[in-house]
């Protein structure tokens, strides 16, 4: 079963003496129900109740403070993931308050109205800072990294406000989202009441998420809101903490939040991402493919040595059958003996080496079962007009047979010093006449 761990970060106290910092955490099964939870817990606590329960597969859902990602529009007309990329630096760049280049940005998706696409943007530094925090937990994978604020659930409302103790976090159907100080919203309040130029004054439908504590502590703020014009505010008590909230509304989709962790952050660059559970399959597969490889290599080298050694056996045939001869290669002997019998056999029918060879030759391929005989070495002896080849076979009948075939055209054919052994017999062939 797979589980996700979310995390939020509670602001260091500046009392506190360790220094270490600590998360509200809740984790969901697949199911999103809630299995465990816990409050201003330090990285090793979560470890050790993960530990204890003996969980695998769990993935870690880092939320970030909201206030440190910009929501800001790019208008791209490309279509492409690559070209939208390319195109993004320069599309926001008027909306940062810093160089571009010393900023991250990650794409979300369109806006709701076709006002370009949206856009997270965190300064290098703190999402380097970030991501080393999320990172490494033992038992656990990160899978995400998102601005804590972008969560918050809109329902059917334009505007989502969760209430915390000091801070309030504010998420719009524009998929804006920010972090602001509780006692400021009561000004906020009034800009969201006030219509822009081409906007026609309609009500605006507000959520405001809080606990029992939060609402008593900020009952004068509430009252501001409610008594504003043009807001329609509407209460959602809260029996857990934020971090409830905002896990199950990003695990039931009720938030279209956008992932911070893109590009050089993306988790697959630090350890293996969503490969990692098959290493050991890629390991053995790329062996088994280098091991294929090699051995047809191997092969190749065999084959290749193979066919070199008999490219200069039978160069060595020609050039003692016709020693000056230079224009026989390894790749035109064959087409060369073809011309020099050709040639012999317009100049008559002596019995000369080549009438002797091209009879010898044509009985050798007719011969049924030629490839048990070899013809080991060929001498002729121009005195005597004789053709000797030092042949061997499997059995003498093939030699024999040999001899019959050659005498049937006319030819002397006699075999001679005949010697058996276990790799056949070995044997001298004597032609002449013609």
């Amino acid at each position: 079963m797979s589980y996700h761990l979310y995390a939020r970060p509670v602001p260091t106290d500046a009392d506190s003496t360790d220094g270490e910092q600590r998360f509200d955490w809740v984790l969901l099964d697949a199911s999103g129900d809630l299995q465990s939870r816990g409050l201003s817990e330090t990285r090793g606590n979560i470890e050790d109740a993960l530990s204890q329960n003996s969980l695998e597969g769990v993935r870690l859902i880092g939320l970030v403070p909201g206030d440190e990602a910009l929501f800001c529009f790019a208008d791209i007309p490309a279509k492409q993931a690559r070209f939208i990329r390319q195109a993004l630096p320069f599309a926001v760049e008027e909306q940062l308050a810093q160089d571009v280049e010393s900023v991250h940005l990650a794409l979300g998706g369109q806006g709701a109205d076709g006002e370009g696409y949206r856009v997270a943007a965190i300064d290098h530094q703190r999402m380097g800072l970030w991501l080393n925090t999320f990172l490494d937990w033992e038992g656990v994978e990160l899978e995400a990294l998102y601005p804590d604020a972008a969560l918050v659930p809109l329902q059917e409302h334009d505007w989502a406000i969760c209430l915390g103790e000091e801070s309030a976090l504010l998420a719009s159907r524009r998929g804006e989202w920010m972090t602001m100080r509780a006692d400021n919203l009561a000004v906020f309040a009034q800009t969201l009441a006030t219509p822009s130029e081409d906007e026609v004054a309609a009500e605006v439908q507000v959520v405001v998420y809080g606990t029992n504590d939060a609402f008593a502590g900020n009952e004068d703020l509430m009252s501001a809101l409610a008594g504003t014009p043009r807001l329609s505010v509407h209460r959602e008590p809260m029996e857990g903490a934020i971090v409830e909230l905002l896990a199950s509304a990003h695990y039931h989709h009720a938030a279209e939040p956008i992932n911070l962790c893109q590009g050089q952050y993306a988790p697959s660059h630090g350890d293996g991402g969503a490969l990692k559970p098959w290493r050991p399959a890629i390991a053995i597969a790329a062996t088994w493919f280098l091991l294929l490889v090699g051995g047809q290599l191997a092969l190749g080298y065999y084959h290749n040595q193979q066919a070199t050694s008999l490219e200069d056996q039978a160069m060595a045939i020609y050039r003692q059958a016709f020693p000056d001869d230079r224009r026989a290669t390894p790749r035109n002997v064959r087409r060369m003996v073809e011309a020099q019998m050709r040639v012999a056999g317009e100049q008559g029918g002596d019995a000369g080496f080549l009438p002797l060879m091209k009879h010898t030759g044509q009985q050798y391929q007719r011969l049924s079962g030629n490839q048990s005989v070899n013809f080991n070495s060929v001498n002729y002896t121009s005195s005597r007009g004789e053709l000797v080849v030092d042949v061997r076979a499997d059995s003498y009948e093939k030699l024999n047979a040999l001899r019959s075939n050659i005498a049937g055209q006319g030819l002397e054919a006699s075999v001679g010093s005949v010697v058996n052994d276990s790799e056949g017999t070995r044997a001298r062939l004597t032609v002449s006449g013609g």
